[in-house]
């Protein structure tokens, strides 16, 4: 899927990149265009998320530690507020 398929109605960063089949070792192959896209290489870590119902979430760990942090500071600014 060439340049990955954009999502109707959404930003251009936004888009299906295809399928990954499953191997025999549990291993799926992440499409070489969106390893581009997000800059991923071998020996890169990633982070695995899921709920049952909903499927599984692929995400660099810093984008949760990045996140994590701004909910922390968002909380230590109301405490601080509060006080």
């Amino acid at each position: 899927m060439a340049g990955g398929k954009h999502i109707l109605g959404k930003l251009n960063s936004q888009r299906v990149f295809g399928t990954a089949k499953v191997g025999d070792r549990g291993q799926i192959v992440i499409p070489k265009e969106a390893r581009e896209m997000f800059h991923i290489r071998p020996g890169d870590t990633l982070l695995i998320l899921g709920e049952e119902d909903k499927g599984l979430i692929v995400s660099r760990p810093e984008v949760l530690r990045e996140l994590a942090d701004q909910i922390f500071d968002s909380n230590r600014n109301e405490d601080q507020n509060n006080d």
